[in-house]
């Protein structure tokens, strides 16, 4: 959206979002999503602390540090806090062995970085802290209900539409058509679909809203 109203206006910003979650790792996750942020953190935190120029204890020092802030800087939260350190655990697991082992199976990396993403949000959604098990526990072990099949069938339509949008699947059809009629009136129907529906839903403030 930022990218889209910037060219309205004459301005051309970098892309933030490198479709993150086609990634094989935790670590080419955060180098997809959020670019300009994780950049940011790179550039003025991590590099000057010495990176990965001092020793690995330094090196693991420095991420415990960037991961801890970059928490922080999403609110002064505990659940923040564990989703930092959350990262920070798994990406330094990556760099110890993890990641070697990741780039050996294609299927089961996507997996695994799928898996550790989505619970990352839990972590990240919650306001309660006490909440995350209680979200965890539903999302991956057996119990008996079938509440999920009513939301399901509501947001089926969206489920799909951003399993395809969120790979670059749709990508190469846009480059080709998005200045012919059939371009046009595909993005013209998914703008009307958004503001339909983001009219007729119950109020839902954006995530970042509380920041």
């Amino acid at each position: 959206m930022a990218i889209g109203l910037g060219r309205m206006l004459g301005f051309s910003f970098p892309k933030n979002f490198d479709n993150p979650y086609t990634s094989r790792s935790v670590t080419e996750f955060w180098k997809r999503w959020h670019i300009s942020l994780t950049s940011w953190f790179r550039q003025y935190l991590y590099i000057p602390m010495g990176g990965n120029r001092k020793g690995r204890f330094r090196t693991y020092l420095n991420l415990l540090t960037v991961w801890l802030i970059t928490g922080l800087w999403h609110g002064a939260s505990w659940n923040f806090v564990l989703w930092g350190l959350y990262y920070f655990v798994l990406i330094a697991i990556e760099r110890l062995f993890l990641g070697k082992l990741l780039k050996r199976s294609y299927v089961l990396s996507r997996i695994y970085t799928m898996i550790a993403v989505i619970s990352g949000w839990v972590i990240f959604a919650v306001e309660d802290i006490s909440h995350v098990l209680v979200y965890l526990s539903r999302m991956f072990t057996l119990h008996y209900s079938d509440d999920y099949r009513e939301n399901l069938i509501t947001i089926i339509i969206l489920f799909v539409a951003g399993t395809v949008f969120s790979t670059p699947a749709f990508s190469p059809w846009f480059r080709r058509n998005k200045n012919r009629a059939v371009g046009i009136i595909v993005l013209f129907i998914i703008f009307w679909a958004s503001v339909t529906m983001l009219v007729d839903s119950a109020y839902n403030p954006f995530l970042y809203f509380r920041f």
